[in-house]
């Protein structure tokens, strides 16, 4: 890792925020995943409760990563691209 590239936690914890998707289920809810950390996943019954567990899930995961002595850097790269015409 370059000095360019700054350790995940570190950004992390800097800038105190992770992007969560909320897709709506057909079967009524919202399952909740965080794209820049791989096996965070989460559900509610509606976007409030699918919102707290995403929060409750986030703080579990930064811990078990802490506790395993794990980096939040996990090498995704993320571009947007445009749909096609």
């Amino acid at each position: 890792m370059s000095a360019a590239e700054p350790n995940m936690l570190d950004s992390m914890e800097s800038a105190r925020d992770v992007e969560f998707a909320f897709e709506p289920q057909v079967e009524g809810g919202y399952h909740a995943y965080a794209p820049e950390l791989p096996g965070l996943h989460t559900q509610g019954d509606s976007l409030e409760d699918a919102t707290a567990n995403a929060e409750e899930a986030l703080a579990l995961y930064v811990e078990w990563l802490r506790e395993e002595g794990r980096s939040l850097q996990m090498g995704i790269v993320r571009r947007r691209l445009p749909l096609p015409a």
